[in-house]
């Protein structure tokens, strides 16, 4: 935390110096500065004076902790954060040369007349939910961020337990509610209280105990079902009996760990509704087709794993029991040679989780037969998640056990259908787009026409609040680093202008948040040297893709094959980079020299893109490569590989020694980091986002700066040479990637720790105040006085 008694002392003795650099960034004649502006400017006015007593000062400490400036003569106004998600504001009158703090209001009140001049009004909606959280418990630690779960184990059993018995009694009511279509489990009416549950678990034990480890309720039920006891405590006895002797321990003396495990047990997730609705949800040809990446290889991972996991839970309690998985999305009439106007699609590799497609409507109801861009799909959704209500419950015979939406729109429609169904949301973002656009709050009418983000930012906002629990994938996607902010973080505080502005609008050190990475799919993406589950039969195909003559949907021809190859493989638009990529392989000779480039984007016809980004970055491509002459270095396709022949195309590059090229402005997670590690080969990935966190760098891959291209392409250049210099470099940095995703990056993990997680909040949804209904009825107002509105002014593509 800044010391202000410091920051006093240095501007008393070092006035001058002191506010001739506020002067200097006043005299740059820009309302905003960034973070990384602010340092620059600071290296270049020290630069510029000898001896100047601003290194190491309160005042540099001060400017180096600041991650914004707003500025209008005699004004600037800072936003400090010294630490992670911990903010103060300042201002500064340069000429009378004084200093005090401010509240957040009267920062973000500032900016907004920074943008709109004309409008002196102040009396602006303000959002602030931070009242409705006071008495709710709050992490404390910026180290504890992403680990809720463990948070409120330790703090609300301690807590609930305490209570003269009242904590007993909510267990107790909580074990009697679960039951499967008619079917009860658990516990029966012969429980009356937790005196009789003490004294029966006691009897049911000693029981169990004379009994063979391995008899199943057919054998033991009869005595069990007197004593009050159903199905669902385990498989055999023995599990029986250790789940019961969990439930005893933690009624005489409870602890989080006894806690999660029984909690773990609990026969009570065997429905599951996934919302996706944006872009086209399919298992084939639909990768590339617009907003339609990575997030449906993370659904369909994610379904295949989490319905085994529930299968294996179900086993182990000892029941009888389909679980049924229903992944929501929109049906397309106009499907584009893709499954996506089917109503009902089953997901290869399962056998209860099915794609189950609802679709957009006219205010006429006539069905939207057309894809429709993720940000224009706001209007659509009440009508949607109103229609898809019917439907879900339908397919999955009864309301599902568990809701969990993904990215924004999702998010939305999960909020909507968790509170009328009385269900637990899990929310998962995979992206905010707040983060990936510049002042894109400030500036939103701006970008409205095109980008919508007032109904964006807005569901996102009330989706986050209503979430019971979060899913991230890495810490950096909730809080930032120490020196840059978080995506969720960012909507702690901000401004639209003109619309309304948010004092508080996510608090990151709620316990709602969980950090849980996904894996890549092992039955694909595996190491090189595992050549008994090599796909030769692909190898001809993937040799025509590299090394073929150009046609419709390639450009460039790889003239000395010989060379190591550098791949990439992404969405073609602005924030990916693939552009910046190509254009830092372009202008470093000595890396061209080395290396061939293959590129794996978009399309290479402009014309056969209907995303005008997608088009900017087309023509982009064709620019760089006809600017550096790269048809013979780089071979460009303009394809989208299935997954089979994305992963033994990883280990093709592997076997040629190559290394992949992962160079986004921003990546939330960065799925192709983990599928090229899992194969073995060597990554250079961004280290903005997830990678960060994924990468061990130097070891099991290396960290790139995307803002120096010149020194990633030489880093990249040093890392080639250095592999033809020391025989076993390359294959050091293979095994320690593979050895990194084994360890932290799979999707069995993911699948048991959030099995685990939805049955921890839905018990704490129970037995406390977690369902917040306070804060539910603030974002209904939210919603229906903003939220709408601001829906229905998206245009209706199509009605």
């Amino acid at each position: 935390m800044m010391n202000d008694a410091n920051l006093m002392a240095f501007l008393a003795n070092h006035r001058d110096e002191a506010y001739l650099l506020l002067q200097h960034y006043q005299d740059l004649q820009r309302p905003f500065l960034l973070h990384s502006d602010l340092q620059d400017e600071l290296r270049r006015f020290c630069a510029e004076r000898e001896e100047s007593p601003l290194p190491g000062s309160a005042l540099e400490e001060l400017i180096l902790a600041t991650q914004e400036a707003a500025l209008s003569a005699p004004w600037i106004y800072l936003a400090v954060r010294p630490a992670v998600a911990r903010w103060h504001y300042l201002r500064f009158q340069v000429e009378q040369r004084h200093m005090e703090r401010i509240p957040v209001e009267e920062f973000l009140a500032f900016k907004e007349r920074l943008v709109l001049p004309a409008s002196g009004d102040d009396r602006i909606l303000e959002i602030d939910l931070d009242p409705f959280n006071r008495d709710f418990p709050r992490l404390q630690q910026a180290r504890s961020i992403g680990r809720g779960v463990e948070f409120l184990n330790r703090r609300l059993s301690s807590d609930l337990f305490q209570s003269s018995g009242s904590g007993s009694w909510r267990l107790l009511g909580f074990l009697r509610v679960h039951q499967h279509q008619g079917t009860q489990l658990m516990l029966n009416q012969g429980i009356t209280s937790v005196k009789v549950l003490r004294h029966n678990l006691q009897l049911a034990q000693e029981f169990l105990a004379g009994r063979g480890a391995d008899e199943e309720w057919p054998q033991v039920g009869e005595r069990l079902r007197e004593l009050g006891f159903e199905p669902g405590w385990g498989r055999d006895a023995a599990r029986m009996r250790d789940t019961m002797q969990l439930l005893a321990d933690i009624l005489e003396a409870p602890d989080p760990t006894s806690l999660e495990r029984f909690l773990g047990r609990i026969p009570m997730i065997f429905r599951l509704a996934i919302i996706s609705p944006h872009g086209f949800f399919g298992q084939d040809r639909v990768l590339g087709l617009p907003d339609t990446g990575g997030q449906v290889v993370y659904i369909l991972d994610q379904v295949r794993a989490l319905e085994r996991e529930m299968r294996r839970r179900i086993s182990e309690q000892g029941l009888d029991i389909e679980p049924r998985i229903m992944v929501l999305t929109r049906l397309l009439p106009e499907a584009r040679g893709t499954s996506c106007d089917r109503p009902l699609e089953p997901i290869e590799g399962t056998s209860g989780t099915f794609i189950l497609r609802v679709p957009f409507r006219t205010l006429e109801g006539e069905v939207v037969p057309h894809w429709i861009s993720r940000f224009e799909v706001w209007p659509y959704l009440e009508r949607f998640a109103a229609e898809a209500r019917q439907e879900l419950t339908e397919q999955l015979g009864g309301r599902p056990d568990l809701i969990i939406g993904n990215y924004s729109d999702g998010n939305l429609v999960a909020s909507l259908l968790a509170q009328d169904l009385k269900v637990t949301q899990c929310n998962i973002a995979h992206a905010l787009e707040k983060t990936k656009y510049l002042y894109s709050d400030l500036y939103w009418q701006d970008n409205e026409e095109q980008y919508h983000f007032s109904a964006q930012f807005t569901a996102d906002l009330i989706a986050m609040n209503s979430a019971d629990f979060i899913i991230t994938s890495t810490y950096q996607e909730i809080a930032g680093r120490s020196d840059s902010v978080g995506q969720y973080e960012s909507y702690q505080a901000f401004t639209m202008p003109g619309l309304y502005r948010v004092v508080n609008g996510i608090d990151i050190y709620d316990p709602k948040f969980n950090i849980i990475s996904p894996g890549a799919d092992s039955r694909v993406y595996f190491p090189a040297s595992e050549t008994a589950r090599r796909r030769t039969d692909l190898h001809g195909e993937l040799e025509r893709l590299l090394f073929g003559a150009p046609d419709g949907e390639s450009r460039g021809e790889l003239r000395e094959r010989e060379k190591p190859l550098l791949f990439t493989m992404a969405r073609l638009d602005r924030i990916k980079n693939i552009t910046g990529l190509v254009e830092w392989f372009g202008q470093h000779r000595e890396l061209r020299d080395a290396a061939n480039l293959v590129v794996i984007a978009g399309h290479v016809d402009g014309a056969r893109s209907t995303d005008r980004e997608e088009q900017e970055q087309i023509a982009r491509m064709h620019q760089l490569m006809d600017q550096y002459q790269l048809d013979g270095q780089l071979r460009w396709l303009g394809l989208h590989l299935e997954k089979e022949l994305s992963g033994e195309l990883y280990r093709c590059i592997a076997d040629r020694r190559g290394a992949f090229i992962q160079p986004a402005l921003f990546e939330a997670f960065g799925l192709t980091v983990i599928e090229a590690m899992s194969c073995g080969l060597p990554v250079f990935a961004t280290q903005y986002g997830g990678p960060l966190e994924i990468i061990e760098d130097g070891r099991s891959g290396f960290h790139i700066d995307p803002n120096h291209g010149a020194q990633v392409a030489q880093r990249i250049t040093e890392f080639l040479h250095r592999c033809q210099r020391e025989p076993g470099y390359w294959e050091e940095i293979s095994r320690n990637a593979i050895a990194r995703v084994e360890q932290c990056y799979t999707w069995q993990h993911y699948a048991r720790r959030l099995m685990t997680l939805s049955r921890i909040y839905g018990f704490w949804k129970y037995v406390t105040d977690l369902e917040r209904k306070e804060t539910r009825r603030y974002l209904e107002m939210f919603y229906n006085l903003q939220f709408r509105t601001l829906a229905n002014r998206v245009p209706r593509r199509g009605g």
